[in-house]
């Protein structure tokens, strides 16, 4: 006989949470507020390099987080925020920030966004529907080294909270993918063209680990009609 005890349907129900492949999904964030976010996890907490891409649509013209990671030694170790000005963002790295400006951005339009920095040389750089930016120098030197929390729908002003609602996020995420190295300039738009690339090593929306806190809907992808 089976012996399930509450403990095995209890790590049972969390793999089945945690553990999802999101191929055709979205998550929805439908309303401003400074607790609803999803909490992505990772076992790599050594990075040398990252590459950043995911897609995100809203209609906000106020400043919002669209990607934050965080560590104990720094709440803004890698970031990437939008500002309330037309095409621009800040780009951050252990701490450190640069903007880019002159972004071609829409509201109420898909984009695909990818953000590149690597250790070695410091720099960043904002990549816009397979365009990029200029590479800026933010930090090098040192890996980003964990405990890491990876937060979609807020920017942490703290380790894993501190969180503000004029900077929440309001729309709809996807695809998101996190590499522990620069991805190529080829590469990057193969992504953002929805052409076949290699899904991330460290995020994988194919296998994606994560918890939702709050009013975040796990959605089917609009397709339009032909």
């Amino acid at each position: 006989m089976l012996l399930i005890t509450s403990f095995s349907i209890c790590i049972i129900q969390m793999f089945l949470y945690f553990f999802k492949d999101l191929s055709n999904k979205i998550f929805t964030f439908p309303q401003e507020t400074n607790t609803a976010h999803v909490r992505v996890t990772t076992s790599r907490q050594d990075l040398r390099a990252v590459t950043v891409c995911f897609r995100s649509f809203t209609d906000l013209n106020r400043d919002h987080s669209l990607f934050s990671l965080a560590t104990p030694s720094a709440d803004n170790t890698f970031l990437i925020f939008k500002k309330a000005a037309n095409g621009l963002f800040e780009l951050w790295a252990r701490g450190k920030a640069n903007k880019v400006d002159g972004i071609a951005y829409k509201v109420n339009t898909w984009h695909s966004i990818c953000s590149t920095w690597d250790s070695t040389s410091g720099l960043m750089q904002l990549w816009v529907d397979g365009v990029p930016s200029s590479r800026k120098f933010t930090s090098s030197g040192s890996n980003i080294n964990g405990p890491i929390i990876i937060v979609l729908g807020q920017e942490q002003d703290t380790h894993g909270g501190g969180f503000d609602i004029k900077q929440s996020f309001v729309g709809m995420m996807s695809d998101v993918h996190m590499w522990d190295y620069t991805l190529s300039r080829c590469k990057i738009q193969n992504y953002s063209n929805n052409r076949s690339f290699m899904p991330g090593n460290v995020l994988n929306w194919n296998a994606f680990e994560f918890q939702t806190v709050g009013r975040v809907l796990i959605e089917n992808k609009q397709e339009l009609c032909q």
